[in-house]
């Protein structure tokens, strides 16, 4: 797993962020830009390179899932990995994601162990 690619991290909580950034750091990951919402998460986008997103579902302004429908509609991130964490496990939610062309998600609450899993499947 290439420990140097650049990952946003998108998530309207602080607390979720900083539990997530200490999760890739404990992996090796330093290159880690933070976003607190969709639109925000887009604007980062626009101005620099990312080779991974990790985005939570429920957020103001724009959702995980509209933002990752964005991003597979961009010419520039229609193929980067892109990780969904969500507090919903609901099946309906999962087919949502993968229809929009999600990488993989996550179901808070989760563990170091759970992230560095899914982590490994899409960055492979």
């Amino acid at each position: 797993m290439d420990t140097s690619i650049k990952i946003l991290i998108i998530d309207d909580f602080a607390t979720m962020r900083r539990i997530l950034k200490n999760i890739l750091k404990q992996l090796g990951f330093k290159n880690l830009v933070e976003a607190d919402d969709g639109t925000t998460a887009l604007s980062v986008l626009e101005s620099q390179k990312i080779d991974l997103i990790i985005s939570d579902w429920n957020m103001p302004k724009m959702t995980g899932l509209e933002l990752l429908k964005k991003v597979r509609a961009s010419s520039e991130y229609k193929k980067t990995p892109f990780l969904m964490v969500t507090a919903e496990a609901q099946k309906q939610n999962v087919i949502e994601a993968v229809q929009a062309g999600v990488s993989n998600y996550v179901v808070k609450p989760f563990t170091a162990e759970a992230i560095s899993d899914k982590l490994k499947k899409i960055l492979k």
